[in-house]
């Protein structure tokens, strides 16, 4: 059999189309291939039992635990019936439960004493962590007239157990044996590794891993298997991030060298303070990228308040002075808006070029956004198209087909997670040539989950932060355990005005009838609404507010759901200082800039993600006052959502953040699939745990693809690269 077509394989020639379909719909598994790279997530070893005390909420568990206790309960006057059986595993204990017709079974087979595999969903009831209707398999010797218990204890016996990552309608074990029927073809692998890569670091043959993983004897069969199969991915994902790179060291680009006396040197002489050695460093390598004759690919991190907008700006003049223009892309209006217009305040007159008043060298700096006006609309165009316009900022408006520019030359995406390849590559496909692209993430990122999801570009990290910043006090404030503390929060932000400030104060959602139809569907018992009322939202929670404990304040709305040109009236109040407290969603996440407010209030905290407080809590402390921030949260004290407050209050290092952050996500959603990391791209490499592997393999990657780009003296590693790279994997890696 031809090697590719083994794994290519359709799975429901070998499984039947039933089993075939549950593994396309629910774990995207279609070919032999799919299935063979579909790992175990871990290993039950025979005689020893899964510890019942750390078992994830809402998610489908396989265990392995011994029968302590089952019995049968009525209910409704003796009409309904339940079993109710407990498992241990000598730490903890599960309840399992059974209704109606489906009592039968169970009730004859899970006897006191008995072991098994149990599948279902984790879930809480009455406080007590149960699994409803699980389906499980008796794993006791003595069953020998059991159908297939005999049969799974001989398949399992003194082995390791693979537990696969599974889905309610396949189970683990309906897996194992599905994996059974494809394993024959792990022979017919195609060894991505050079063989000299292969030989040189004493790898497992790729056949033999595939075996080792699914059926290992020993702990080591399993160690070795993951250290080759993890090279492989790592390898072969970097190979593919090299090859792009390459490919882009060939394409053709107008250098743009900032010129003497130009308007690059004007806005330096204007600037009030000196840039840090961060600022300096890191425009140092921008400007030498900008002077080479292909485009630059450049991510900036920088933290929160580090002056990244400054060294785009001056990246964006210095295009202007070679005769390109430059374009610069926000997320949404309200950025888009409160760039503009701290860019043209930090201008001056160089803003005004060929206005009265306008500074000789100075250009037009344009603002772009959906929901402009005709006739403002109908000028910047015209001001992009001829020129006359050199720097543009705007929201995914500018990638219209509308918009032409006279010769677009630098190309700057703000906040690069919120836009997908194809629009950072339509705008980049609006330059006569290919234009230098800046991509700007105020998120930390850790080193290697740059180098795996940014690949493609190359990176500097802006890390200090500019004189006059103030540090920030960050607080945890238990509403539900001392209501007290949420008391004394509002009078620390009347305080804070009383001081001549302003304060920000966040809700997880706006809050109108719309939401509350949407909380109102399905019945829900009087506990299930206790542990799930709807999050805290704006109009409420400033209701409230100006009702009780800020009353006589001046404060004001912001939502996503307002009209443009309100949103940027009430910003343009609140900057102005015409606003005490702003209550917001998270739409002031990023790049709101107002350096007198000091103080912000998350309502519901431990609602948002690690990076996103992070971003948050960045809104205040930009000026010369320090910045306060309180995390008001009902989350029980021992929960994981409180540790997870813990953490951001006792850090301002948003990389240490950035890495908390992922390991409670894992990877699945990093690498953009926010499926419950049952199929991201990745499956035994981790963003996390692997960093030494994955700088390793970019190293070898670039030495492989300077040596031979095309690949053409390494035929299975360019089979094994097109079948990963198909076009959904492609746009997966450019990374939107």
């Amino acid at each position: 059999m031809d090697p590719v077509s083994a794994f290519d394989e359709p799975l429901k020639k070998l499984l039947g189309g039933a089993t075939a379909k549950v593994m396309a719909d629910h774990l995207d598994l279609h070919t032999v291939g799919d299935l063979l790279h579909h790992y175990p997530r871990r290993y039950e070893e025979r005689g020893r039992l899964t510890a019942l005390t750390d078992l994830p909420l809402d998610e489908h568990v396989t265990v392995v635990a011994q029968v302590a206790d089952a019995r049968v309960m009525t209910f409704n006057g003796g009409r309904g019936k339940r079993l109710e059986v407990t498992l241990t595993d000598g730490h903890g204990r599960l309840q399992l439960v059974f209704f109606g017709h489906g009592v039968h079974k169970p009730h004859k087979e899970l006897l006191p004493g008995r072991r098994a595999m149990f599948a279902g969903k984790a879930s809480v009831f009455n406080r007590k962590m149960q699994l409803a209707h699980p389906t499980y398999q008796l794993l006791d010797a003595e069953l020998t007239d059991e159908a297939g218990a005999t049969e799974a204890v001989d398949a399992f016996a003194g082995k390791l157990l693979p537990i696969y990552p599974a889905c309610k309608q396949l189970d683990s074990w309906r897996i194992a044996k599905a994996v059974d029927a494809v394993l024959p073809s792990a022979q017919e692998a195609v060894d991505p590794l050079p063989p000299a890569l292969r030989e040189g670091r004493g790898f497992t043959a790729l056949p033999e891993a595939l075996l080792k993983i699914h059926r290992p004897h020993t702990k080591a069969d399993v160690a070795a298997a993951r250290d080759r199969l993890k090279w492989d991915e790592a390898f072969v994902l970097q190979v593919a991030l090299a090859r792009r790179r390459y490919a882009d060291t060939q394409l053709p680009a107008v250098a743009r060298r900032p010129v003497p006396g130009g308007l690059l040197d004007a806005f330096d002489a204007t600037l009030p303070f000196t840039l840090t050695d961060g600022q300096l460093k890191v425009s140092k390598e921008i400007f030498d990228d900008l002077a080479t004759e292909h485009p630059m690919h450049r991510l900036l991190q920088g933290e929160v308040g580090s002056g990244k907008t400054m060294v785009a700006l001056r990246a964006m003049l210095a295009t202007v002075d070679a005769g390109g223009q430059a374009a610069m892309l926000a997320p949404t209006e309200v950025l888009a808006q409160q760039h503009h217009r701290s860019i043209t305040e930090m201008m001056g007159e160089l803003a005004e070029g060929g206005m009265l008043g306008g500074a000789d060298q100075g250009t037009k700096v344009v603002l772009l956004t959906g929901s402009m006006g005709m006739p403002a609309r109908r000028q910047a165009l015209l001001d992009l198209v001829t020129g006359e316009a050199g720097i543009v900022i705007g929201t995914h408006a500018l990638i219209e087909d509308k918009v032409k520019f006279h010769e677009l030359g630098l190309v700057v995406v703000d906040e690069q997670h919120r836009f997908g390849v194809e629009q950072r590559d339509a705008l980049r496909s609006k330059g006569k040539q290919p234009p230098h692209l800046l991509v700007m993430t105020a998120t930390p990122i850790p080193r290697t989950v740059a180098m795996t999801v940014f690949g493609d570009l190359e990176t500097s990290v802006l890390d200090q932060l500019p004189a006059g910043r103030s540090p920030i006090a960050s607080h945890v404030v238990p509403a539900k355990d001392k209501p007290h503390f949420l008391s004394r929060a509002w009078e620390r932000v009347r305080e804070e005005v009383d001081n001549g400030h302003q304060a920000y104060v966040v809700c997880p959602r706006i809050g109108d009838d719309e939401d509350e139809a949407a909380g109102k569907k399905g019945k829900k018992t009087a506990e299930e609404e206790a542990e799930k009322r709807p999050p805290l939202a704006v109009l409420e929670i400033a209701e409230q507010l100006a009702k009780g404990p800020l009353t006589g304040l001046r404060i004001e709305v912001l939502h996503g759901r307002m009209h443009p040109d309100e949103k940027d009236d009430v910003m343009r109040r609140f900057a102005a200082g015409q606003v005490d407290v702003l209550v917001a969603t998270t739409v002031i996440e990023v790049g709101v800039n107002v350096p007198n407010a000091t103080a912000m209030v998350i309502m519901d905290a431990d609602r948002f993600g690690v990076s996103q407080l992070h971003q948050l809590r960045g809104r205040v402390g930009r000026g010369s006052a320090p910045g306060l921030c309180l995390l008001v949260s009902e989350a029980h004290e021992a929960s994981p959502a409180r540790a997870r407050l813990s953490a951001v209050a006792a850090t301002l290092d948003g990389f240490e953040l950035s890495r908390i952050d992922l390991e409670e996500r894992r990877e699945g959603d990093v690498l953009g699939r926010a499926q419950s990391g049952v199929r991201s791209s990745l499956r035994v490499l981790s963003v996390i745990d692997d960093e030494e592997v994955i700088a390793a393999a970019r190293a070898e990657a670039v030495e492989v693809v300077a040596a031979d780009p095309e690949l053409e003296h390494l035929p299975e590693l360019r089979l094994v690269l097109d079948a990963l790279l198909d076009k959904e994997r492609e746009e997966y890696l450019d990374k939107g």
